[in-house]
């Protein structure tokens, strides 16, 4: 039986993560980078494509521990078996790294004493390769093609293969502690060096406590508001500041179904929210190594600009199938890479310019030709904003007028205005610039608003909702009391209700996106509504959303992307970023910090 998608845990050092299971198993992780190849693929097949499960022995996969936390504000987690022989307890982390990524799991003897047993599958490339083992230096060293991995123990224990594993079963008494190391390194470079797994969990806890210090957020709820930033941190790329949409690919909207998609890369469409929790919490560095990150990977000819980008700014992200794992729970196929990195979504030029103005509002240094890059971004939307596009949920059907899309072109125009207006020194089309921001006002209340119904639409002459249109008071196309605002959240709420949460679009079946199926509720569009409800001054209504939204993380605080209300279970990527962005967002927005 598959563990739930809910059943995880992240741990990370800010370059790449690693899924644990309640049954303590490590059934995801990518090195060394979160879009690498994974050597831990167990998620999306078997313990035959890779885990690493350290258990009281005896124990069956998938029995889950008798409970775990996260070590207060810190990404290190504490899971703990009792048994009848005695308690022990399982402490799983990744220090931030010199050069290589380690892995550490230490195990300690609670009380009585309790046999362990550790199950050690590498499986490169995906779990598609069974790389050679051998002994080194006092470790067991798998090597296959570019990739090498070590294992050892503090204090040695013994280790033997089976089943083309590595097991070590040993047992630890109350006061004994034995730590594992697994560290992964190009196979032609020499051996790491050694961390000591003490003294890296003493400096990870500091290093994540010292940080959560730092949210200057202290209203009701502040606990899940630090565990969601901590996980923001945990999806950041260090050495560019990008953040990845999720840790994982391919993990399914829809149980048994193909809507499985690759999120391992950066959206240029989270920017401004992103850039909003962050610097709403205290978080100035990040926010301005996201904006940094935005700029180099906008950099360019604005014909060019992606909807996401690899975690350094890279432009390919081929999409291909791997026909050798049989996916979550049977959801083939099992994607890497993410078509739709060639579509036209019109909306992310107006999210870069919203992005790089919050910036300027807040008061982070402009950058050099950052207003050279935002003129260039007008440019071209002035010339193409009145075209079809695939829009915010990337459809793979024909392009279409979306609602959305034309209102984030006229929050890149009034941005640009604004911009001039606050610094008449900046070169620009003042007057062009507010005369297309006239013309889209128009034309969408025109085009995109359905009067019969009282609501604006997914699209030019559609009668489909979509969720998106939830943010046109926040980003200032309407006031939240305009009666087409209004209209339009009732309809939304009547309309896309997924068990009392928010679907993104209308769906019912029909393959409105090009893919067939359907999904769960959003969870980012349900924490739309909650922000938008309070907006319209229907708080008490926005702060119950709040509260179940919140009943959903699962035990350690963590968010998929999708809920199935009917199953009570997880769907798609996780942790995904998206989700977490809207709790932080939603909470500043309800209960906002007090001067």
């Amino acid at each position: 039986m598959a563990a739930r998608i809910e059943d995880y845990a992240l741990i990370g050092d800010l370059q790449t993560a690693a899924l644990v299971g309640r049954d303590g198993s490590i059934d995801w992780l990518c090195l060394p980078r979160f879009d690498s190849a994974a050597c831990f693929a167990a998620l999306l097949g078997d313990e035959d494509n890779g885990h690493w499960r350290l258990a009281p022995a005896g124990t069956a996969p998938g029995t889950p521990c008798t409970r775990r936390a996260y070590l207060e504000d810190s990404l290190v987690l504490e899971t703990v078996w009792e048994t009848p022989s005695g308690t022990a307890k399982v402490t799983d982390f990744m220090p931030q790294r010199d050069r290589a990524p380690d892995v550490v799991r230490i195990v300690e003897g609670v009380s009585g004493s309790v046999e362990m047993l550790g199950v050690l599958r590498l499986r490169f490339d995906y779990g598609s390769i069974v790389p050679w083992i051998r002994r080194a230096y006092g470790h067991r060293v798998a090597v296959a093609g570019p990739d090498s991995a070590w294992l050892r123990s503090e204090p040695p224990v013994k280790t033997y293969g089976r089943d083309f594993s590595t097991r070590s079963e040993f047992t630890v008494s109350a006061g004994d502690s034995v730590a594992f190391v697994l560290t992964w390194h190009p196979s032609h470079q020499p051996r790491p060096a050694l961390v000591d797994p003490h003294e890296s969990l003493r400096h990870s806890l500091e290093d994540w406590r010292e940080w959560a210090a730092r949210c200057c957020y202290r209203g009701p709820h502040r606990e899940a508001v630090v565990r969601s930033l901590i996980t923001l941190k945990a999806l950041t790329y260090a050495p560019t500041g990008g953040i990845a949409a999720a840790a994982t690919t391919s993990l399914p909207e829809e149980i048994g179904g193909v809507r499985n998609w690759d999120y391992r890369y950066c959206w240029l469409r989270d920017s401004t929210l992103t850039l909003g929790a962050l610097l709403s919490a205290g978080y100035a560095d990040e926010a301005a190594a996201w904006r940094s990150w935005l700029l180099r990977a906008a950099a360019g000819d604005p014909a060019d600009l992606q909807v996401m980008y690899g975690l350094a700014g890279e432009r390919r992200l081929p999409e291909t199938e791997l026909p050798w794992l049989p996916g979550y729970e049977g959801s083939a196929p099992v994607r890497i890479g993410n078509g739709a990195v060639k579509q036209l979504q019109l909306d992310v030029y107006g999210e870069v310019m919203d992005s790089l103005h919050l910036a300027r509002r807040w008061g982070l240094p402009a950058k050099p030709h950052e207003w050279k890059l935002q003129r260039s971004l007008m440019a071209y939307i002035e010339e193409h904003w009145r075209e079809p596009d695939e829009g915010i949920w990337e459809i793979r059907s024909p392009r279409r007028h979306f609602v959305h899309s034309k209102v984030m072109a006229w929050v890149a125009a009034d941005r640009a205005v604004r911009a001039l207006e606050a610094d008449p020194g900046l070169d620009g089309d003042a007057d062009g610039w507010r005369a297309m921001r006239d013309e889209v006002h128009r034309e969408v209340c025109e085009r995109g608003f359905d009067a019969e119904r009282g609501t604006f639409t997914q699209s030019y002459g559609s009668e489909e909702l979509d969720a998106a249109t939830l943010l046109i008071p926040r980003v200032g196309f309407l006031p939240p009391d305009d009666p087409r605002v209004t209209g339009t959240v009732d309809a939304v709420r009547r309309e896309l209700d997924h068990g009392g949460l928010v679907r993104r679009y209308s769906s019912d079946g029909k393959p409105m996106d090009g893919v067939p199926g359907n999904e769960g509720a959003f969870l980012a569009c349900s924490f739309w509504l909650a922000e938008t409800l309070h907006m319209t001054g229907r708080t008490k209504e926005a702060h119950d959303l709040f509260e179940r939204l919140l009943s959903l993380r699962n035990d350690v605080g963590l968010l998929a992307e999708e809920y199935d209300p009917g199953a009570g279970r997880h769907l798609g990527n996780f942790p995904q970023a998206f989700s977490h962005i809207g709790l932080v967002n939603t909470a500043l927005a309800l209960f906002p910090p007090q001067d």
